[in-house]
């Protein structure tokens, strides 16, 4: 069939092909680890580490386009791919003796203020070193094609299978939803879907006649509006980061990129995890594992899993540093009780070890927050059928929260829309859990340092630029984010913000709820300037009824 001829691309100089429906990623894979990126600051070797397009490990430029996660874009015929950020090559970047000459790091706040002659360069150099790449082309490109604007009844963003469970109810409720979702999606009858799609909240979040306004953007780059009177977030969660020295290898990944579809060449694998989350990646892994390490004590069903395949594991223990530079070679951990240390071959590590929720948009629409100790995160603050303190907000599936008894139901959500607005009243929150991961990230803390320790991948920002901070009385998130940079990255701070809590929870004695958060703004991920432009006009005009 011609729908099943290969896609011939470019990639630098060599013609490349990819199968159909494949990703970037995934067919720069077929040839071993692909290396396209490197850190903004030290050039640091980077390598894919979400594969579900929140990180900044697989930005490519393509077709002239700066910044295009290569994990999300499918190869079309006559794509030009090519890398940014290094020279002459990402695996061979001359850049790269900044990260040998800073061990300490780059004071990018402070440094070489005189004399003023070499201060001007030196801030040249800074600037020159805070970007992924070059403009983008725009010779022969044409204006992004106009916006569309669409009214619904209910807008669900995420069309996983929590938001497919609420449009469902909502369709037998006699209602008509608007589901919008970034990938390619499916849905039943009775809903209307737009896909690759992706959306934010603007603020104020509701206008006068009570109908919120979403403004995104589609898969052709064109603007979207979406109007309606209530808005259900059902995101899903991703796998977490964690802190060590030299976390930000290629060859670190969390579970999202082992089980993901590209089915990248991880070689002998290190699992970072103690639950169901781990269990999934052993048994997609199955041989390759060489280990398994836990902060606790390791569920029964993984020990099974573990003991079939022969697998070692090692409990109440963590990782200490990453092992390699170009790649990752192996990885060093010690006994949480002074055990001992121990040094693993591998070409990975995959980190299964807590998924956290995307509320991001919750947060940025107004929705209240609660820290969670486990697994160490802020979710938002919901009632029984998943209502937040705005009105007309609602949160389902694992963006709201952990599941349990009291955890909001597609059913209920679906329920509570046709009941109409009312106001929430936010449930009990549980027990205090007083044993999460601060103990763990204060022993860490004590351990001795022989390299980076890069909080911040976007961005760059060492573990050490932190601490510095905190000793010099900046206290509280927000503050630190503004004096280092911290979660100001591509990814708006998904991975290193709830690493940060915990860091600066453990460095100034305080709660994390006292740490507080960050002021998170719209829009939820990198939005092209065209299609803000297109939707000009639309965002003049009143709301709908």
């Amino acid at each position: 069939m011609a729908s099943a001829s290969p896609r011939r691309f470019r990639f630098g100089r060599t013609a490349r092909e990819a199968r159909p429906g494949e990703t970037v990623l995934a067919a720069l894979s077929r040839d071993g680890w692909p290396s396209v990126v490197r850190s903004v600051r030290y050039h640091r070797p980077r390598g894919p580490f979400c594969g579900v397009g929140d990180c900044t490990g697989c930005l490519v430029r393509l077709n002239g386009v700066p910044n295009q996660r290569a994990c999300r874009r499918e190869v079309q015929d006559g794509d030009v791919v090519r890398t940014e950020n290094s020279w002459p090559s990402p695996r061979h970047d001359l850049f790269g003796a900044l990260d040998l000459l800073l061990p300490r790091g780059l004071d990018t706040v402070h440094g070489l203020r005189r004399p003023e002659a070499l201060r001007r360069i030196y801030q040249r150099v800074v600037r020159r070193l805070a970007g992924f790449g070059e403009p983008p082309e725009l010779v022969g490109r044409s204006s992004p094609p106009a916006a569309t604007s669409r009214t619904a009844e209910v807008l669900i963003v995420g069309a996983g299978r929590s938001g497919r469970a609420v449009a469902e109810a909502l369709v037998r409720a006699g209602r008509r939803p608007l589901v919008v979702d970034r990938s390619a999606a499916t849905l039943g009858g009775g809903a209307d879907l737009l896909d690759h799609a992706t959306v934010t909240l603007l603020a104020p979040t509701a206008g006068p006649s009570g109908t919120f306004t979403a403004v995104g953007f589609d898969a052709r780059g064109a603007g979207v509006v979406v109007r309606a009177p209530a808005v259900v977030v059902a995101t899903g969660s991703y796998d977490a980061a964690l802190l060590f020295e030299g976390c930000d290898r290629p060859g670190v990944v969390t579970a999202d990129l082992a089980l993901g579809p590209a089915e990248l060449p991880l070689g002998p694998s290190v699992i970072v995890g103690d639950g169901r989350r781990a269990e999934a990646v052993v048994a997609r892994l199955a041989d390759e594992v060489v280990g398994v390490v836990a902060f606790g004590e390791i569920g029964p069903e993984l020990v099974a899993a573990a003991a079939e395949r022969g697998i070692a594991l090692y409990p109440r223990s963590r990782v200490v540093r990453a092992l390699g530079r170009g790649h990752l070679r192996g990885v060093e951990i010690a006994r949480r009780d002074g055990g001992g240390r121990y040094r693993l071959a591998c070409s990975s590590i995959v980190l299964a070890h807590r998924r956290l929720p995307n509320a991001q948009l919750l947060f940025q629409a107004g929705a209240a927050r609660r820290w969670s100790e486990l697994p160490g995160a802020y979710y938002p603050e919901l009632d029984g059928d998943g209502r937040t303190g705005v009105v007309g907000l609602y949160a389902v599936g694992s963006a709201a929260g952990p599941a349990g008894p009291a955890a909001p139901t597609p059913a209920g959500v679906a329920a509570a829309i046709a009941a109409g607005p009312q106001p929430s009243t936010p449930a009990e929150p549980a027990a205090p859990v007083r044993v999460g991961l601060r103990p763990y990230y204060a022993e860490l803390l004590r351990e001795p340092r022989r390299g980076k320790w890069v909080l911040c991948p976007c961005e760059d920002i060492l573990l050490e630029e932190v601490e510095r901070a905190s000793r010099r009385g900046y206290r509280g998130l927000e503050v630190i984010k503004r004096y280092t940079g911290v979660g100001t990255g591509l990814c708006q701070g998904r991975y290193c913000l709830p690493e940060a809590i915990l860091v600066l929870a453990n460095l100034e004695r305080r709660e994390p709820t006292e740490v507080g958060y960050i002021t998170q703004r719209p829009p939820v991920v990198p939005t092209p300037l065209g299609a803000l432009a297109s939707v000009a006009d639309e965002l003049e005009r009143s709301p709908a009824p």
